[in-house]
């Protein structure tokens, strides 16, 4: 029993027989046969949430990180079991890993929930599963603390740095163009990902990280360390330690993420060119605590938070080297009053506390002044209109600014089939100046929106020397992917959005200038296109597939299932 009068340890969440005494001596008895001493036995107890697996790459060394945050729980007198949870491994699951994001925010929910813990470390990195943890921890209402897995260390090729995957995505556009031959990418292959970890560039992975330790749910510089360095373990320690001391705080995960708490991560998204699939994953969580997104809004603060951090995919450094220049509290020491500096963060002190004892080191070749930065404006934009009426992103510091002010002929792809049929096609349609349009990629479409909206350059325009096209679709698009790319267009085809009546030649008009995408097609004629529309598919016959179909949200709202929203 803690001094507050509640329930600690295996004592807390009785399994029900009807006798809580016996049901008492059965767990004990039970938890007795893995050889805990009647001391640990007795001490709370600190879940340890993870999503190691044989399909998950990023997570190899999460065994390691495990051992580390009991190390910290047991010497700061608690008791650390570890349970796990599903695993996303980013480039091993179809038709794409947003799919089960929900699924796996429910496991962490629910296993939290149902499990006797105190308080709960949550260890994950490759992109779906730091946001599912998050969702899942803010909806079960417990103290949690976010532990990620760290991003990869660059390698070496041919005297180049490479991280995946922006650098995987350039020099597939080499091999596309005919640059470089079938024995250079099989070595670039091989080199890519050289080290456990996340993508080593500002992709959705580090993109999270960042935003979790900019909401105060992780430890200082948590988001940066290298996922090999030593740095890594000791941090896993005092993670477990942490989780210690938010044991009867108070401070559950859903009370630190306010509306304050919110901006002060998209801030941070903006500042660092962070991936567009960031607000998706924010919209969820937002959700979850009760809150919304607002992309209004969103652009309110994209125009006074100008880009600061110069790393890939939108610059030229890496991760490891973010680390080296101050990582996170630098860069929010540099947003200074832009930022809600009064909120606090899990260890209890308020995110100005932190940054004021953070150390003062910054690195200006990664990290620039605030009134001398990259890009004025932030790295990311909302647009609105006929063709987006729920909203779409484009994220701007990763794209080409002839093409901000544009109108173009479209050339329309009806879903991935289509576009991996056609696009290639020497007979193609299609000049520099159109405009190409992905349908049928969206969240309620049978591929559930992955990250095909990087749309490949036509192979006869690639090798013709054009590098960037204005591309359209309702799909999403890694973080360490770039070019002139409008996302997460809703609502999306497969609802039965505007983006469902694009036929190639029509004229479609973007302004950056104005958050405007307008599809210029007659209001009439929009409405003959609406009335030929198929009526959309049955429900699936069961399980997950069938859930999902019934709960999807659109873009805008995160892509949560409705009925995980919280109140």
């Amino acid at each position: 029993m803690g001094d507050d009068g509640r329930t600690r340890g295996l004592a807390n969440g009785l399994t029900n027989y009807g006798d809580p005494a016996f049901s008492a001596y059965l767990r004990r008895s039970f938890a007795s046969s893995m050889g805990y001493s009647r001391d640990l036995l007795a001490r709370p107890v600190v879940g340890i949430a993870h999503s190691a697996s044989g399909f998950n790459n990023c997570h190899r060394l999460v065994p390691e990180l495990i051992e580390a945050v009991k190390r910290g729980v047991l010497a700061a007198g608690a008791l650390p079991l570890d349970f796990p949870t599903i695993s996303l491994g980013e480039g091993f699951l179809t038709p794409t890993s947003l799919k089960f994001r929900n699924l796996m925010s429910m496991d962490v929910e629910e296993m939290i929930r149902a499990q006797p813990m105190d308080a709960v470390v949550l260890i994950g990195g490759c992109d779906k599963t730091v946001p599912a943890q998050v969702m899942g921890a803010i909806s079960a209402g417990r103290p949690a603390i976010q532990l990620v897995t760290g991003p990869m260390a660059t390698a070496m090729h041919r005297g180049e740095r490479l991280g995946a995957c922006t650098d995987c995505r350039r020099f597939w556009a080499r091999f596309r163009a005919g640059e470089i031959d079938e024995a250079e990418i099989d070595r670039v292959e091989r080199r890519l990902a050289s080290t456990a970890g996340t993508c080593a560039v500002m992709g959705t992975a580090s993109t999270m990280a960042s935003l979790v330790e900019a909401m105060g749910l992780m430890l200082p510089m948590g988001a940066s360390i290298p996922a090999v360095d030593a740095d890594r373990l000791r941090l896993a320690e005092a993670t477990g330690a942490a989780a210690v001391a938010l044991i009867g705080s108070g401070r559950p995960m859903a009370e630190l993420v306010t509306q304050e708490s919110l901006e002060n991560a998209l801030r941070v998204l903006l500042a660092i060119g962070g991936s567009t699939n960031a607000v998706l994953h924010m919209a969820a969580i937002a959700g979850r605590a009760g809150l919304e997104l607002d992309l209004r809004r969103f652009n309110e603060l994209s125009e006074t938070t100008p880009v600061i951090v110069d790393l890939k995919p939108t610059g030229t450094h890496y991760m490891q080297d973010l680390h080296a220049a101050g990582g996170l509290p630098a860069v929010m020491r540099e947003l200074g009053d832009l930022l809600h500096l009064g909120v606090p963060t899990v260890t209890g002190e308020t995110l100005g506390e932190r940054l004021a004892a953070a150390d003062p080191w910054v690195d200006r070749t990664v990290i620039r002044p605030i009134d001398d930065p990259i890009h004025p404006k932030g790295g990311l934009v909302a647009l609105f209109g006929s063709l987006a009426p729920k909203g779409a992103v484009l994220k701007r510091s990763a794209a080409d600014p002839r093409l901000f002010e544009h109108e173009g002929r479209a050339v329309v792809f009806d879903g991935l089939e289509d576009l991996a049929a056609r696009i290639d096609d020497p007979d193609l349609d299609v000049t520099a100046d159109a405009l190409l349009v992905l349908k049928n990629a969206g969240p309620t479409s049978p591929a559930a929106m992955p990250e095909a909206g990087y749309l490949p350059i036509p192979k006869k325009l690639a090798r013709a020397g054009v590098k960037d096209m204005l591309r359209l679709s309702d799909a999403r698009m890694s973080g360490t992917a770039y070019g002139t790319i409008v996302l997460h267009i809703a609502p999306d085809a497969a609802a039965g959005g505007p983006l469902a009546l694009v036929e190639t030649g029509d004229r479609i008009s973007l302004s950056v200038e104005r958050c405007r995408l307008d599809l210029l097609v007659e209001p009439d004629e929009l409405a003959r296109r609406r009335q030929a529309l198929p009526p959309p598919p049955p429900l699936p016959a069961r399980g997950h597939d069938r859930l999902y179909q019934e709960q999807i949200l659109q873009a805008d709202e995160g892509c949560d299932f409705g009925f995980l929203k919280g109140s």
